[in-house]
């Protein structure tokens, strides 16, 4: 019998449509599993390019409590998006505005959505609004 700890994660790789994927702004075709193509131990990753952003999917055990304890996140606030509650945050030292990600409690821990800008791109919104507008359709996917 398996705990709650051995459950399998939510794969975003696996669950969340092109079609999905295309309406949040990103390419299906260039999806990559994992940090760099490679399976990260107690997460499930998935990330996608647009034209000037990319998109990534975490899935893992932890709670927002670790997620917010976690030196180097900071500036948490409490958002809505898709009609669910969520913290966003940034990560120290990105002086640039380049990133910008929520994290939602989900029965096994919680979902990471995560943006970056194009880093040698000029004039692009700031991440969390595109983040706010692809996650319109990317959050209802997401488990409970």
């Amino acid at each position: 019998m398996s705990t709650s700890a051995e459950a399998a994660l939510w794969d975003p790789c696996t669950e969340i449509s092109d079609e999905v994927l295309a309406a949040a702004g990103v390419d299906p075709g260039t999806e990559e599993a994992g940090v760099a193509g490679v399976p990260q131990s107690g997460w499930e990753i998935c990330g996608w390019r647009g034209p000037d952003y990319s998109l990534t999917v975490y899935t893992t055990d932890q709670t927002i409590d670790e997620f917010e304890q976690k030196p180097g996140n900071i500036d948490f606030a409490d958002v809505t998006i898709a009609n669910r509650q969520g913290r966003q945050f940034k990560v120290q030292g990105d002086t640039r505005n380049l990133f910008c990600d929520v994290v939602f409690s989900a029965e096994q821990g919680v979902v990471q959505l995560a943006v970056g800008n194009s880093a040698i791109a000029d004039g692009l919104e700031d991440p969390c609004v595109y983040l706010e507008r692809a996650g319109a359709v990317l959050v209802p996917t997401f488990p409970n």
